[in-house]
C-alpha cells in the first residue's frame, strides 16, 4: 500500500475510534508493525494523531470540547465530500476556508497539491496545510481566538479577509434551505464566511446532508451566490430543484 494512502487510513482509523494499538493497526493495513510505527510518527510530526507507547489516539489539537464532536459526527460522509471537493482545485490558486468539521478533512487533502495559496480562521487547518510535504503557503487571520474550536473570528478577522482576493471560497455551513440558502448558528462565523464568500470568485459549499433543508440563525448568502455544492447524496426534489434554478453544480460525492 502507498505510504500516504495507508497513513490517510490510519488517520481515520485513530478517528473513528479515538485510540488504537500498533498492533491493531497492523492486523488491519497488513502492515509490519515497525512500518505503523514510522506512519505514525511522520502523522504526529503534521498534527494528525498523537502517538503513545504502542498506539495513537486523536492529539490534543482535535480531541477536546465541540470540534471533537463534530469530527466524529457523519465521519464518513464528510471525508467522502473532502475528497470530491479537492478535485475542483488547481496547483496555485488561492482558496480561502473558513474553520469546520469538513473543511478540516478537506484541507488534509488539500494538503497533496503543491504551490497553493491558503487564507483561513483555523489554526488546525493552518497547521494541516503548513505542515505537509508540499506546504502551502498559508495565511493565519487575526482576531478573536476561540479556544473551542481554535478559530479567529471578529471585526480584524473580516477585515484581514477583505485584503485578499481568492479563486475559491470553501465553507460548511450550519444549514440550507431553499428560502434563505447558506445559514450558520454563530453570527461571527456567518459574518466571517459572507467576506469570504464575498472575496472569491467562486463559492463552493461542503455539505452533508444532515444540513439540508434545516434553519440556522443567520445568513451567509443566498443561493444565487453559490457556485459549487458538493454533498454525500442527493438533496430532495424540491432542494434539487432550487439549487439548479440558482444554476449551483450539485457534485455528488461517491
Amino acid at each position: 500500500m502507498n505510504p500516504a494512502i495507508r497513513q490517510a487510513e490510519i488517520a481515520n482509523i485513530v478517528r473513528q475510534r479515538d485510540h488504537v494499538t500498533v498492533n491493531e493497526l497492523a492486523d488491519l493495513l497488513n502492515a509490519s508493525r515497525e512500518t505503523i510505527r514510522r506512519d505514525l510518527t511522520e502523522l504526529t510530526r503534521v498534527g494528525k494523531v498523537q502517538k503513545f507507547h504502542g498506539g495513537a489516539s486523536l492529539p490534543v489539537l482535535v480531541g477536546e470540547g465541540p470540534f471533537r464532536d463534530r469530527l466524529g459526527k457523519n465521519a464518513v460522509a464528510k471525508m467522502k465530500i473532502a475528497e470530491t471537493a479537492v478535485k475542483l482545485i488547481s496547483p496555485g490558486e488561492t482558496i480561502l476556508i473558513d474553520t469546520g468539521s469538513t473543511t478540516f478533512y478537506f484541507a488534509e487533502k488539500l494538503s497533496e497539491i503543491s504551490n497553493l495559496t491558503v487564507v483561513t480562521n483555523s489554526t488546525k487547518i493552518a497547521r494541516v496545510m503548513s505542515g505537509s510535504s508540499t506546504p502551502a503557503k498559508t495565511f493565519l487571520l487575526g482576531g478573536e481566538f476561540h479556544a473551542d474550536n481554535r478559530q479567529t473570528i471578529g471585526s480584524m478577522a473580516i477585515s484581514q479577509v477583505q485584503s485578499f482576493r481568492a479563486h475559491h471560497a470553501v465553507l460548511t455551513i450550519g444549514a440550507l434551505d431553499i428560502r434563505t440558502g447558506v445559514m450558520d448558528y454563530s453570527i461571527e462565523e456567518a459574518q466571517l464566511a459572507r467576506t469570504m464568500a464575498e472575496q472569491a470568485e467562486s463559492i463552493t459549499l461542503l455539505v452533508d446532508s444532515s444540513k439540508f433543508e434545516q434553519i440556522a440563525s443567520f445568513e451567509v448568502c443566498n443561493l444565487k451566490k453559490v457556485t459549487n455544492l458538493v454533498c454525500e447524496q442527493e438533496p430532495s426534489v424540491r432542494m434539487k430543484s432550487a439549487l439548479l434554478e440558482a444554476n449551483v453544480n450539485i457534485i455528488v460525492a461517491d
